[in-house]
């Protein structure tokens, strides 16, 4: 039997910088805290966790003081810095260049909006952290819609200024785009997806046709890994989502030929690898 590691598949840019950032530190301290998941993958978290980074939620954060905190790729709202600037916090800040950028341009959106009457409209997954890192650049004002049933919470008789979460899907921001622009409000549209994730709809699409089974592999928190799993799953229907080796059936590998396995930008390539490793087992 075949088997294939996508070689365009694991870990973005940002995820990277922020997993280095944290080892890098943990080389020289016993611990360390992370603000939230360093990245949606339990393996990965699992991993780190056992090198000494301590994950914390928002309520123990708030509770800190005189202490170095890692903030992840996904950005964080002002007021995790203003907690952080008062309490003696020292912040790795990780938040990804392309969030960083976004937050700056949803900050003055919400600026200019405000000044006309209008207001920011932001498509992606409601309580993810980017998502909640954005939303607190407008003071919590920010409209969060996560499919067309959620177009009523946006006032339509006031100018309306639409961003994306950098990881949600291409078409389907576009076609959002088009039904707020249908109902005939004063629409701003601005693209501000990530070029490394959606180049990677693609590129799944692409690698997932090649082969009789594909293994995706993902931590089932991560949105970007939902969104890839689907495409692989419309292209090539025998596709599996799994998040860990053990996972794997002995009864999927029967009649199969070539194993393609693939996964998420929150997916270390040494999980996919031993995904690989499995599956030669289960087959000898």
């Amino acid at each position: 039997m075949e088997i294939e590691i996508d070689s365009k598949s694991g870990f973005c840019f940002g995820v990277v910088n922020a997993v280095q950032k944290a080892e890098k530190t943990l080389e020289t301290q016993e611990s360390l805290y992370c603000l939230g998941d360093i990245v949606h993958n339990n393996a990965e978290v699992e991993r780190l966790s056992r090198k000494g980074l301590i994950t914390i939620d928002h309520g123990q954060f708030f509770q800190l003081k005189d202490c170095t905190v890692l903030l992840r790729a996904h950005g964080e709202p002002p007021s995790t810095y203003e907690h952080a600037r008062k309490n003696n916090i020292t912040l790795l800040d990780a938040t990804c260049p392309v969030v960083l950028k976004l937050q700056d341009r949803v900050r003055k959106g919400q600026t200019e909006q405000e000044a006309r009457s209008g207001q920011v409209v932001i498509y992606g997954r409601k309580g993810h952290a980017e998502v909640n890192g954005l939303v607190g650049q407008t003071n919590n004002k920010a409209v969060v819609i996560e499919s067309a049933d959620d177009l009523d919470s946006i006032d339509f008789n006031r100018p309306v200024e639409l961003f994306s979460q950098t990881t949600k899907d291409m078409d389907g921001f576009y076609k959002l785009a088009e039904e707020i622009k249908q109902r005939g409000t004063d629409v701003i549209i601005h693209d501000t997806l990530c070029r490394q994730v959606s180049n990677r709809v693609p590129g799944i699409r692409e690698f997932a046709r090649r082969f009789d089974l594909i293994l995706f592999v993902s931590g089932r928190k991560s949105s970007n890994g939902k969104m890839l799993y689907r495409i692989s799953k419309e292209t090539n229907p025998n596709s599996k989502f799994i998040s860990s080796p053990e996972e794997l059936e002995a009864e999927w590998f029967q009649n199969i030929e070539k194993v393609g396995i693939c996964g998420a930008t929150s997916t270390p390539w040494h999980l996919m690898e031993d995904v690989a490793e499995r599956a030669r087992t289960l087959t000898k």
